[in-house]
């Protein structure tokens, strides 16, 4: 009992030692959160940084895919303005030293509906200051060969409005504000027949009776090429070549028409020893190319520009994201200088300043015009934007240089230089923007 007693004191007389808890203050958890908001400040500026250098080396290796394709195509169609079958060749005529020539070259017409033939013409007969409509046969004339148009932020053309094409204007559909038109014309030498084993061109007084066709391997049957009795046909071998009507009998023997209404100027010339002579559907296979800017959307409730090709009046769109278009035509006038001028500039040899380089043998009228069957070379300028506005970036990172603004090193889309400014055309300002330009040689320049 004692021993329990003494147990019992001693339990009652100890003291017991508690362990107190104590939690942060109101000060270290704002410290906390200070320190933790500044966190994840840095995180999401790391990943917006991100973000936007994606966005930016994006749209750069889009604007560089999309600005080489345009030009390639551009310089593609560009390289062959002009062109005719067999042009790249001598001619095989003599003269009457008996030394072979070969003089510019420009197939005779002798069609009266070359005109309706044709797409994208802009000089009809007997507006001023072109020719009434020819009542002889005439050589292919010069103001058909290529034309230009220069556009400015008004909406307006020059030398003439391409009616043609769209008004311009910032609506989806409408012709890009401030942006050049090129309409070329080129044959497409890889249609029609081939002359002179199983078909034959029959000569009668010294005019063409008809021309029988058998076609060969690999040539179109001819049901498939000449499906409209209305279209024109071409005859040409490597120095010569006329445009004429026809009219299919005996399924394979075209006659030439008659010269009544909507025919013939006159009797298509026989032609004696054809070289590779060849007979195409002219209607068909002299290929109209236009190149203009179309005013699309974007996806994103902005617009965009893209570059259409239109080809015999059917419209392609080639690549979105072209802004701007311009063209200088390198010019050979008749001393052999070489000058780069302005699509007006051309069409009127530079308000009459240049002369005309030699022409054809038969030109039509005084050949006005003239200076457009001259151009040498083409120095195509495009302007490329990223279609998307990146609005993270600098004022200084959105500059960019358009050597045709005169620019010599990048400026703001609202620099008093601009010619056009992207909002005159009705496209966002912090867009990245590149231009793009090349020089093409046209090979098929035959003076």
């Amino acid at each position: 009992m004692a021993n329990l007693r003494l147990g019992v004191s001693a339990v009652i007389g100890a003291r017991f030692t508690y362990s107190q808890q104590a939690g942060i203050t109101l000060v270290e958890l704002m410290v906390a959160m200070v320190l933790g908001l500044l966190v994840t400040a840095g995180i999401i500026s790391v990943f917006l940084a991100t973000a936007t250098g994606n966005r930016v080396q994006k749209q750069l290796a889009n604007l560089q895919e999309d600005g080489r394709y345009a030009i390639t195509l551009l310089a593609r169609d560009l390289r062959m303005a002009n062109a005719q079958y067999c042009a790249s060749t001598g001619g095989v005529s003599k003269s009457m030293g008996g030394v072979y020539v070969s003089p510019l070259r420009a197939p005779t017409v002798q069609a009266k509906t070359l005109i309706q033939a044709l797409g994208d013409v802009t000089t009809p007969w007997g507006l001023t200051p072109y020719p009434a409509a020819p009542t002889a046969p005439y050589d292919f004339p010069s103001f058909l060969s290529m034309r230009g148009y220069d556009c400015d932020k008004r909406g307006g053309c020059v030398p003439v409005s391409p009616g043609m094409l769209p008004a311009a204007g910032k609506g989806v559909g409408s012709r890009v504000v401030g942006a050049g038109v090129i309409t070329l014309r080129y044959m497409n030498s890889s249609g029609g027949w081939a002359l002179g084993v199983n078909s034959k061109v029959v000569n009668a007084d010294g005019v063409i009776s008809h021309i029988r066709i058998v076609p060969g391997m690999g040539e179109p049957a001819i049901a498939d090429y000449y499906k409209n009795s209305g279209d024109l046909m071409l005859l040409a071998d490597c120095s010569h070549a006329q445009i004429f009507a026809v009219s299919l009998q005996g399924g394979n023997e075209f006659y030439p028409s008659g010269t009544g209404a909507n025919e013939n100027l006159a009797a298509p010339v026989a032609q004696h020893d054809l070289s590779g002579g060849r007979l195409f559907n002219f209607s068909s296979d002299f290929n109209t190319v236009t190149y203009y800017l179309k005013v699309v959307d974007n996806g994103s409730g902005h617009t965009a520009g893209a570059l259409i090709r239109r080809l015999n009046g059917t419209d392609h769109e080639v690549v979105r994201g072209v802004e701007r278009l311009d063209f200088l035509y390198g010019i050979e006038d008749a001393a052999g200088t070489v000058r780069y001028l302005t699509a007006n500039e051309v069409d009127t040899r530079a308000g009459g300043s240049i002369s005309c380089p030699p022409s054809t043998p038969g030109p039509l009228g005084s050949d006005y015009g003239c200076l457009w069957r001259a151009v040498k070379s083409i120095e195509a300028h495009v302007l490329m934007s990223g279609q998307h506005a990146i609005h993270a970036l600098a004022a200084k990172d959105i500059n960019y240089l358009y050597s045709m603004d005169g620019d010599t090193s990048p400026q703001s889309a609202t620099a008093s230089t601009r010619k056009v400014q992207p909002g005159d055309q009705g496209f966002e300002e912090t867009r990245l923007r590149r231009e793009f330009h090349t020089l093409i040689s046209v090979r098929n320049y035959n003076p």
